[in-house]
């Protein structure tokens, strides 16, 4: 068994997708012509985004929408970096709210967070023991 990809379920595939991208350097791999799903290089486990359609086709009792939570979700994605507070202040320049400045933990490493304009919370962090 292996993590093959996270899919985020998002209001605006495209949008999501370029945000990505233009805030984390990311590149696409992917948008389907129905423009409700997308994928973006991570390397081996694809980060994808589909549309919140797709997620009420899938469970039929519904689920959270991230963007319309006040408060982040009980989940995130994290981007390793060595450079935690350039990549926030570029996710910040490209419109992501900023929940946590960057900050070294007790045990060294230097994490922050943001919220994506999807709703998507992410962790910056550089690697653990780096």
């Amino acid at each position: 068994m292996k993590l093959g990809y996270a899919i985020l379920y998002v209001p605006d595939v495209a949008a999501s997708l370029q945000f990505f991208e233009r805030a984390f350097g990311l590149r696409r791999r992917f948008l389907h012509e129905s423009g409700t799903y997308g994928e973006l290089e991570t390397g081996e486990t694809t980060l994808s985004f589909a549309a919140h359609e797709l997620g009420d086709a899938n469970f039929p009792g519904g689920h959270v929408q991230a963007h319309s939570s006040a408060m982040p979700l009980g989940m995130e994605i994290a981007f390793v970096t060595s450079n935690v507070a350039a990549a926030h202040q570029r996710a910040i320049t490209h419109g992501a709210r900023e929940l946590a400045a960057p900050a070294t933990k007790p045990w060294g490493q230097v994490v922050s967070y943001v919220r994506a304009p999807d709703g998507c919370l992410i962790e910056l962090c550089t690697p653990i023991g780096g």
